[in-house]
């Protein structure tokens, strides 16, 4: 099976720039591809990296701007057998939880985000294409359907969570031990209480 990783190389995580400098962001995204790579070399795949513009990466890395969806349905349209797609945003991604997705006998596999995106699939289906615009799981299971394929979902805390907003550093700190926590660390972030919610502060 194939799996890709897409990932923004030129202007990466902007939803972060508060927090964040664009140097900062590209080195955090690199980060997190790491981890997620790692997960996956380590469950046993091959993954390679789709980058809008070159990153350092310990994977084959091929160079293509289009956007997210062109790129996607274009790899779908061009490959003959199963492709499955991984974000790069899945800092706290395990070499279970890769098993797990990769574990389904449907045509269809989904591993659907916290924000109602679609953080992960699987296809063995002719006709399956995506769609990422808005509640993107809710049109994923829609297209599956329509073409007639089988639908699997996976129940994934670390699939779900992918990093787009301050808030959600919280959550490589809390539970993240790869190289993205340890950038974080390096880096001068540290958890931090506020009313009873817990948040991130830099030193």
């Amino acid at each position: 099976m194939r799996v890709v990783v897409p990932v923004s190389g030129s202007d990466p995580k902007t939803r972060l720039s508060s927090v964040l400098t664009a140097d900062e962001r590209r080195e955090f995204t690199e980060a997190m591809l790491a981890d997620v790579l790692s997960a996956l070399d380590t469950a046993g795949h091959a993954p390679e990296v789709v980058a809008t513009a070159p990153v350092d990466a310990d994977a084959p890395v091929a160079v293509d701007d289009r956007p997210l969806d062109s790129l996607v349905n274009g790899l779908l349209a061009a490959e003959d057998g199963a492709l499955a797609v991984v974000m790069a945003d899945l800092p706290l991604l395990t070499p279970d939880a890769v098993g797990r997705l990769f574990a389904p006998d449907a045509d269809v596999v989904l591993a659907p985000g916290l924000g109602g995106g679609t953080n992960a699939f699987v296809c063995r289906h002719p006709d399956f294409r995506v769609d990422y615009h808005g509640a993107s799981i809710r049109d994923h299971r829609r297209i599956a359907d329509e073409v007639g394929g089988t639908l699997a979902e996976v129940d994934s805390r670390v699939l779900a969570t992918d990093i787009d907003e301050p808030a959600d550093l919280a959550e490589v700190l809390l539970h993240g031990d790869g190289v993205a926590a340890d950038w974080l660390i390096d880096a001068g972030f540290e958890l931090a209480l506020d009313d009873g919610r817990v948040g991130i502060t830099r030193e």
